[in-house]
């Protein structure tokens, strides 16, 4: 569904940008390009106003926020790679590496889970790495998309056992933003035995500020302080299970210690926005070194 809904938003815009073109260049070029110039960068503004937001609201949060340069830099990172995730990879490419389930290999196998409004294209580089180190792997699509984020235990349930009847080992579950409340909820249902470690990059585990803005049932979920996350600070998750990957210029999930789990291995990806974080070099490296463990 969520490839189908973004095919549609890059066909539309490209379609506004073609009439947009084509009816002011014949006459206007200085206007035509002015605004194909506002339809391509109009996301920017958007993050832009994210990441004020972020230094704002994290202020005052005990870990302490990024500079101004970092912020910029994070800012026009981000411009550049959301594009690339939301407009290609997801609609288009989201089934360009399929899941890689060989019988026999015992090396240790693989989840992972997508965030709010992405699905398995998500994950590409990840999954091509995994399939050039031949790790067993499974990448899920959380549907339905606006759905509540306990109903998304089921699709995690089926991925798990099916990488784990490939290994004969429990698997990794590597799980960005929401995936990660989403493996927590996994959790709440299952024996912490079937799970080798759960890595998390950028996930709210206590809520996010933007989330007061979401009126769908899994954004409402990510409110800080709302009923989901009261439950899930109760939901016994052993900590020692969790490395969670945070940024102090996270620009969806803030403050920025929101993405930290007492306890766990927290670590800090500084300078990087929401989604630029997951496609660090030196993040995926380590990420994947766990699975030696």
């Amino acid at each position: 569904m969520v490839a189908r809904l973004q095919q549609c938003i890059v066909m539309a815009w490209l379609l506004a940008a073609f009439a947009w073109v084509g009816s002011w260049w014949p006459h206007a070029p200085v206007i035509a390009i002015g605004g194909l110039l506002v339809l391509s960068l109009a996301h920017t503004s958007v993050l832009g106003l994210e990441f004020i937001a972020t230094r704002r609201v994290s202020a005052s949060d005990p870990v302490a926020r990024s500079s101004a340069i970092q912020c910029a830099r994070a800012w026009l990172a981000e411009s550049w790679m959301a594009p690339r995730v939301f407009c290609w990879q997801q609609p288009f490419r989201s089934h360009a590496f399929p899941d890689h389930l060989p019988k026999g290999n015992d090396r240790r196998g693989v989840v992972l889970v997508h965030g709010f409004l992405c699905n398995r294209g998500f994950w590409n580089p990840w999954l091509q790495e995994l399939r050039v180190r031949d790790h067993a792997f499974a990448a899920v699509n959380l549907e339905p998309v606006f759905g509540s984020i306990d109903h998304y235990v089921q699709i995690i349930e089926i991925a798990v056992q099916r990488v784990t009847a490939a290994t004969g080992r429990p698997p990794v579950l590597i799980c960005h933003s929401m995936g990660g409340l989403a493996a927590r909820a996994w959790l709440r249902t299952s024996d912490p035995g079937r799970v080798h470690r759960i890595v998390t990059i950028g996930t709210p585990h206590r809520g996010t500020w933007l989330a007061r803005f979401s009126h769908t049932t899994n954004g409402h979920q990510m409110r800080i302080g709302g009923d989901w996350m009261r439950q899930a600070e109760g939901d016994g998750a052993p900590p020692c299970l969790f490395t969670c990957w945070y940024s102090n210029c996270d620009n969806i999930v803030f403050p920025i210690s929101t993405a930290t789990l007492l306890g766990a291995d927290n670590r800090l990806a500084p300078g990087r926005g929401h989604v630029e974080m997951a496609f660090v070099p030196g993040l995926r490296r380590q990420t994947l070194d766990l699975l030696e463990g």
